[in-house]
């Protein structure tokens, strides 16, 4: 697939960004990110080894948008536990982690 990142035209395939990114490892995780095969990535480090650029010449916005065109799963800013969350049953955490009230005390 053709895709352009930073003003410069890459001919990309999910089984070269495969390869590419086989045996590098994660940096830690701040905001947007890519799951390639088991890893998760910063769309910025993926950036960086596909295009051997500074991350500081394209936008974490064109690699998500050319590893979303390619199958991959992107996601926009890490997966944190909402405060509070640690104590208490199985229901109350999963369901703050869903983002609902949490059960009703009867």
């Amino acid at each position: 697939m053709r895709c352009v990142i930073a003003r410069y035209p890459f001919e990309l395939t999910r089984t070269g960004v495969l390869d590419s990114m086989k045996g590098v490892r994660p940096e830690p995780v701040t905001g947007a990110s890519v799951t390639i095969g088991r890893r998760r990535y910063p769309v910025k480090q993926v950036g960086r080894v596909l295009t051997r650029q500074d991350p500081r010449d394209f936008t974490a916005g064109e690699v998500t948008r050319a590893m979303t065109r390619l199958g991959f799963t992107c996601h926009d800013q890490s997966v944190a536990a909402p405060l509070g969350v640690g104590g208490g049953s199985a229901l109350r955490t999963a369901s703050a982690l869903l983002g609902g009230p949490g059960p009703v005390a009867v």
